[in-house]
């Protein structure tokens, strides 16, 4: 069973609890725009640590005038730099088609977004544990059925702001939030028990609206940002991480469609970028076994840092785990 982040299709079926994977709000203040989608492998848990390791001109002004996200997810650095840092112009490319409609929805239909879900949040909240599941799945149909080339293709306000309420419905109300596939692209993560989800968040969904204004949205190679890469920019890859080790039974940031070759191509963008653009850049990664990384990033600054890990089949395999950080810099 796989489940897709950032448009590959990684993820072990896991058993953790809502509130203690997902419970890092305070990460943004009750004023701020925060990730509207629940994301597994999302860098919210990391913030603190991946803030001492940012540039120390990313909040000097007039210093970095550009972010680029290419594997954005649920966006959780993109959202704190562009709330804190003086970044004039912010460049993301998702792409999974379902998540990258749901920022430009929300960037150009944010109106009828929320209408859609407020819909489902009535019917969803106003029903009993039966309804609810045999709603979730009824949705989960909707979904899968209707699912076309053509929706991505051409943005229609109405059908687009109906497929992102139906993401972010199955995103908030299916086991633990977690985003999976199956072999023919159908979403088929189960229903979840979660006595008041939060459905529709309006005033956040207003809030992240508001910040997309003047942002540029893709759904592209991460390749493709080499052409809007600048001096002045800082660019932060989260992209599907290497196993840990060749036995490795957690997943959870893992690709089989993002293998050694697609992580040595991006090495090579990297290397790109830093001696043509001499732009300050940013890589997560996980820490494996083997100096595989050390060898792909031979000359830059690597550091280690540590995540909770809380997704695992193997409960006993759950806690904390080291990463990498991969820099052209030091701060």
């Amino acid at each position: 069973m796989l489940i897709q982040r950032q448009g590959y299709l990684p993820f072990i079926y896991p058993d953790v609890v809502e509130s203690k994977l997902y419970n890092f709000s305070y990460m943004y203040s009750s004023q701020e725009a925060k990730p509207f989608l629940k994301w597994a492998g999302g860098k919210r848990q990391l913030l603190p640590q991946l803030k001492k390791y940012f540039p120390k001109e990313l909040c000097e002004k007039g210093k970095i005038k550009n972010f680029h996200e290419p594997f954005l997810g649920s966006g959780a650095v993109f959202f704190w730099v562009a709330q804190h840092c003086n970044i004039e112009k912010s460049f993301l490319n998702e792409i999974n088609p379902e998540i990258y409609l749901c920022y430009i929805t929300i960037k150009k239909d944010v109106d009828l977004l929320i209408e859609e879900l407020k819909a489902l949040d009535s019917q969803y909240k106003s029903s009993d544990a039966a309804e609810r599941k045999d709603l979730f799945y009824k949705i989960r149909t909707e979904y899968n059925t209707t699912r076309k080339p053509s929706i991505f293709k051409r943005y229609i306000p109405a059908i687009a702001a109906r497929r992102a309420a139906m993401t972010i419905f199955l995103n908030r109300t299916c086991f633990n939030g977690l985003y999976r596939v199956n072999s023919n692209g159908d979403f088929n993560t189960p229903h979840g028990r979660y006595p008041s989800p939060r459905i529709c968040d309006a005033q956040n969904l207003l809030k992240v609206s508001k910040l997309l204004e003047n942002v540029e949205i893709s759904n592209k190679d991460f390749a493709s940002i080499r052409t809007t890469v600048k001096k002045d920019s800082f660019v932060y890859f989260d992209p599907p991480y290497k196993p840990v080790s060749a036995t490795a039974s957690f997943t959870a940031y893992t690709s089989p469609d993002f293998g050694d070759k697609d992580q040595a191509r991006l090495a090579r963008l990297v290397r790109t970028l830093d001696k043509r653009f001499k732009a300050k850049i940013m890589l997560s990664n996980s820490s494996p076994d083997s100096d595989f990384f050390e060898k792909l990033y031979s000359g830059f600054h690597i550091e280690k840092i540590v995540a909770s890990r809380f997704i695992n089949c193997d409960a006993s395999k759950r806690g904390k785990v080291a990463e990498i950080l991969v820099m052209n810099y030091q701060n």
